[in-house]
C-alpha cells in the first residue's frame, strides 16, 4: 500500500534578503491531521518559513508542497487550501463578530444565505453566540482571537498556519485557543504552530522542529527532544544558602563532582540514573548530615531546557527579527 502523502512537504528551502540568508536549506514533513510546533530564537527563520509556505514569499531555492499544491507553480491552489492567523487579530472592529464572519464568507465565494448560515455555525462552535452581534471593538483579546481563527474556517482549510496565536493573551484566553487547536486537529486539519511559549509546543505538538540561523537543528517529539538533554535528574534546594557546599559534597558522593550542576542560585542537581532510588539515597544522606531542605524532587528536562541546550539561548520569541519583521506581511487575500 502506498504511504499517504504528507500535508506539508518542505525540501531544501532557501531564502535571502540581500546579503542576509534567512533560510539555508530548511526541510521537514508534516503528516495529515497532526500539529507541528516550530520553535526558534529571534531571527531564526520561523516567520520566513511560514511566509514561504503560505505563498507570501517566494523561495530562492528548494521545493514546498502544501496539500498537494506547489507553493511556486500552484500558489493559488495553496491559498485555497490554507488558513493563516498572525499574532494580531485582523478584524474590522466597526463590525460585529457575526458581520466579520459573513464578510469573510462572501469574500471566500459563499452566497449570502450560505455565509450567514456558516457564521451562525461558527459562532456556536467557538462559543461566541452571546457576543456575536456586538462590535469587535468591545471584545476581549481572547474573543478577538477566536473570531479571527473562525474567519479562517469559513471554508474548511486542509492546513492551518498559526503564527504565535496566543501572544499577548491572558492565561484563560490562551487555554481557550489551545482548546481550539485541539478541536481543529480532531477534525483532521493539519496545523503548523509557531509559538514563543515552549509549554504550548509541548502540550499541543505531535512533532517539533527547531530552527536556528535558517536551518533545522533539531526535530522530533517533545519526549525525543527532552531525551537529548539527558534523563531525569534529582534537584535539591537547601533551606539555607550556606548549606550549598555541604549539599554539593553529598551529591558528588552519589555520582561525581563534575556531574553536580547549578540549576539556580539556590539549588543543585545530579543525573538520577536510578530514578526514585537516587532521590531516596540523596534524601537519606542529606538527613544524616542534618541539612534542612526547602525542596527536593525528581525532575525531567523541560522543553525550555532542550531549547537552551540545542540553541545556546533561552529566548524562544520571534517578534522583532530585523529581516523577518520588516517583511512580514499582514492579512492580504487570505486569512493571515
Amino acid at each position: 500500500m502506498t504511504a499517504p502523502q504528507p500535508a506539508v512537504l518542505v525540501e531544501g528551502i532557501e531564502k535571502s534578503f540581500g546579503s542576509v540568508k534567512a533560510l539555508r536549506g530548511v526541510s521537514f514533513e508534516v503528516p495529515r491531521g497532526t500539529v507541528l510546533g516550530i520553535l526558534g530564537p529571534n531571527g531564526a527563520g520561523k516567520t520566513t518559513t511560514v511566509n514561504v509556505l503560505s505563498t507570501l514569499l517566494r523561495p530562492d531555492k528548494g521545493r514546498a508542497v502544501i496539500a498537494g499544491h506547489d507553493v511556486v507553480s500552484d500558489a493559488a491552489g495553496v491559498r485555497r487550501s490554507v488558513m493563516m492567523t498572525g499574532q494580531y487579530a485582523a478584524l474590522d472592529e466597526s463590525l460585529s463578530g457575526r458581520e466579520n464572519l459573513v464578510l469573510f464568507g462572501r469574500l471566500m465565494g459563499l452566497r449570502k444565505g450560505a455565509a450567514k448560515a456558516r457564521a451562525t455555525e461558527l459562532l456556536e462552535e467557538f462559543d461566541l453566540v452571546g457576543a456575536g452581534d456586538r462590535k469587535v471593538i468591545e471584545y476581549s483579546g481572547g474573543m478577538r482571537r477566536r473570531v479571527d481563527i473562525a474567519c479562517g474556517l469559513v471554508t474548511r482549510p486542509e492546513v492551518v498556519f498559526l503564527d504565535e496565536p496566543t501572544t499577548g493573551l491572558d492565561p484563560r484566553s490562551r487555554q481557550s485557543v489551545w482548546s481550539l487547536v485541539s478541536a481543529l486537529k480532531e477534525q483532521g486539519i493539519t496545523i503548523l504552530l509557531t509559538t514563543q511559549y515552549l509549554e504550548e509546543a509541548d502540550l499541543l505538538s505531535d512533532n517539533i522542529v527547531v530552527i536556528d540561523k535558517g536551518t533545522v537543528i533539531a526535530e522530533g517529539t517533545a519526549d525525543e527532544l527532552k531525551a537529548r538533554t539527558g534523563g531525569n535528574y534529582c534537584e535539591v534546594v537547601p533551606a539555607r544558602l550556606e548549606d550549598l557546599p555541604v549539599v554539593r559534597d553529598i551529591l558528588a558522593s552519589l555520582t561525581s563532582p563534575d556531574k553536580v550542576t547549578e540549576t539556580g542560585s539556590d539549588r543543585l542537581s545530579i543525573p538520577a540514573e536510578y530514578g526514585a532510588q537516587t532521590l531516596a539515597e540523596a534524601l537519606r544522606r542529606l538527613d544524616l548530615a542534618k541539612v534542612e531542605l526547602a525542596d527536593i524532587a525528581l525532575r525531567r528536562p523541560s522543553l525550555d531546557d532542550v531549547f537552551l541546550s540545542i540553541t545556546g539561548r533561552n529566548d524562544a520569541t520571534d517578534p522583532g527579527a530585523a529581516v523577518e519583521s520588516d517583511r512580514a506581511p499582514q492579512r492580504e487575500g487570505l486569512s493571515l
